[in-house]
């Protein structure tokens, strides 16, 4: 059965924001290694936002790092699911928008053959996790209180405390410590 993997940028004080956070060649070598690890992006209609046109149009111009194009190009490439109630389409190449049910397709997802499925939005990964189906989470903590932003979990109505084994980390050169969690089993 494939694994659903969530990673997430955030900082000490669990602000999502992209723009809060130290982004250089390691932390995208790190998440070029998520990506090669599966085989379709689920996203959001915020974080697709956030991410299209930006890294489909450096995956274009390769105009950044070799790492940071690296990134943008397994980033392109990589099946997207998007899913929204209110987009009307999605451009982005290689990406499918779902309106349906998200429990339903993740569990369907899940029993395909496959690489793992990996989770790229906070609002998923909340709903996600309330109903049990993120097996792996990434979260990669950045040294800065940032003091605004989105936070990590909105979980009201979760029944018990969700318990995490932890089965990897990475410090990166600027401070940057990335956590690799297992649903505790």
């Amino acid at each position: 059965m494939r694994k659903v993997v969530f990673g997430i940028n955030m900082t000490l004080d669990g602000g999502c924001d992209h723009t809060n956070g130290i982004a250089d060649d390691e932390l995208h070598e790190y998440f070029t290694g998520l990506l090669q690890n599966a085989d379709i992006e689920i996203l959001g209609r915020n974080t697709y936002h956030l991410m299209y046109p930006y890294w489909h149009d450096v995956a274009v111009s390769q105009s950044e790092t070799k790492v940071i194009n690296e990134f943008a190009r397994t980033f392109d490439s990589i099946p997207k699911i998007v899913f929204s109630t209110t987009l009307k389409s999605v451009e982005w190449n290689n990406t499918t928008l779902l309106r349906s049910n998200l429990q339903e397709e993740i569990v369907k997802l899940k029993q395909q053959p496959g690489k793992s499925i990996l989770i790229g939005s906070i609002s998923m990964a909340s709903q996600l996790t309330l109903l049990g189906l993120i097996d792996e989470y990434h979260f990669v903590i950045h040294p800065i209180v940032a003091g605004k932003g989105p936070r990590l979990f909105e979980l009201e109505g979760m029944k018990d405390n969700l318990q995490l084994k932890l089965v990897g980390s990475k410090t990166f050169h600027s401070g940057v410590v990335a956590l690799h969690y297992r649903k505790h089993t």
